[in-house]
């Protein structure tokens, strides 16, 4: 699945396009590569997003095309949340 299509999915980030600007502007990484929106996802992938002054890592459950919003954060664990000193806010 699309790396953006996953964020919305699982409801990591609301929108695709904003999944698709905040990809393009380097702050998503799958298994420490930097990713693109384009980026192939799997279960079992580790991902990082960078949100502001605040990055989420996170390892993929299980890929569904669709999902109900009770159903979103089964899709993965987070493994560590940590705030940053950057503070380019998105």
């Amino acid at each position: 699945m699309r790396l953006d299509k996953f964020l919305k999915v699982s409801r990591l980030i609301k929108r695709r396009t904003l999944a698709k600007e905040v990809a393009d502007r380097g702050r998503v990484s799958i298994n420490g590569q930097q990713a693109k929106a384009s980026s192939t996802v799997q279960a079992g992938d580790e991902l990082s997003v960078q949100f502001g002054q605040k990055k989420v890592t996170v390892v993929i459950n299980r890929i569904q095309d669709t999902t109900k919003k009770e159903e979103a954060a089964d899709m993965y664990t987070v493994i560590k949340e940590e705030k940053t000193a950057e503070g380019n806010g998105l």
